[in-house]
């Protein structure tokens, strides 16, 4: 059977477009199995709980997959052996860390694998086995979602599905944070404890202040119904204190034209005064100044004899002597 030019090359085509499909095929289900074309070098760890992990789950480092988990079994009757393979060119070392993850809210898992910060930094050989005290199982999402069930009630399914996807990726990607956080809070928790006594004896005080409020609830209650009569008072008066406000903003400007206008008198009684107290301030004028606040309480004692009758001055005239100098012969004699 001949075909012709046209089926022929529908033919080529078809061939071309099935080999293309098979090989994204096969592309695809080494991507979604982890599988590659080449040989992995293969390693253990052991771990107490791997529930949820499977066959094929991905073995990530510093979050690019780099393998895949191959075999998961039981050791030693309370322990869990998983089987993984890793591409040659990556290189393990003897502190090597291994970790399980949430990979989706699903359930899906897989292995993070980091370099530890102590221990020794050789390679780790394939087919070695790391240990226990070197891996990290996944957590618990049943216990934790569980916990925050009272919240996940008031949100929407999709507000719920990212709110937890993002509390599992913070507790076990953030490890660190999450350490140093609750570090702060146990200081913090210590801190509080220290003070205990001095946090009571405020506790104690407020009590006592808050038994003498209650004690006074009649008078706070007056207190705030005479509060209330006298705001309601100002509210019922207040055109006449907006008038008394008028009045007042009119008297200052009375007030400020007086001022202006008698600025030049009191410029000058201001100079008269300066002038006034340089002289007091002279040491000659101090001195008389002191000399007769000294002698003022004697006047004053034998100016009060004088007026101790009132308005009449009392004197006594004890002995008089006259001189006249010039005075005619005749007068001496009767003088």
């Amino acid at each position: 059977m001949k075909l012709d030019g046209e089926s022929f090359s529908a033919l080529i085509k078809l061939l071309a477009f099935c080999a293309l499909t098979g090989m994204a095929t096969l592309v695809l289900a080494l991507t979604l199995s982890n599988g590659g074309f080449g040989a992995r070098d293969e390693y253990k760890a052991v771990f107490t709980d791997v529930t949820g992990v499977a066959k094929g789950d991905d073995v990530r480092i510093a979050g690019v997959s780099v393998g895949a988990i191959n075999k998961v079994e039981i050791v030693q009757k309370d322990k869990a052996l998983v089987t993984f393979g890793v591409e040659p060119d990556v290189q393990l070392t003897q502190n090597t860390t291994a970790t399980l993850r949430f990979r989706n809210l699903v359930g899906q898992r897989y292995m993070a694998l980091a370099q530890g910060p102590e221990g020794a930094t050789a390679a780790l050989r394939p087919g070695s086995t790391i240990p226990l005290s070197q891996t990290q199982d996944a957590l618990d999402l049943n216990v934790l979602l569980n916990g925050f069930k009272p919240v996940f009630e008031a949100l929407t399914p999709e507000d719920t599905n990212k709110l937890a996807f993002e509390i599992v990726q913070t507790l076990q990607g953030e490890a660190g944070n999450v350490q140093s956080l609750l570090g702060r809070v146990s200081s913090l928790t210590n801190t509080l404890a220290g003070r205990d006594k001095l946090i009571g004896d405020v506790i104690t005080n407020l009590s006592e202040v808050l038994d003498m409020l209650g004690d006074r609830d009649a008078e706070l209650k007056n207190t705030i119904t005479t509060f209330r009569q006298f705001v309601g008072g100002l509210k019922q008066d207040r055109q006449a204190i907006l008038g008394s406000l008028d009045s007042i903003s009119e008297l200052t400007e009375e007030t400020a034209s007086l001022l202006i206008d008698g600025r030049p008198l009191i410029r000058d009684d201001i100079k008269q005064l300066r002038r006034l107290t340089k002289n007091l301030s002279e040491k000659k004028t101090l001195k008389q100044l002191q000399s007769t606040i000294q002698v003022m309480p004697i006047k004053m004692n034998k100016l009060g004899h004088f007026v101790s009758s009132g308005s009449i001055f009392n004197q006594y005239l004890c002995n008089l002597t006259l001189k006249l100098d010039g005075v005619p012969q005749p007068l001496k004699g009767i003088i």
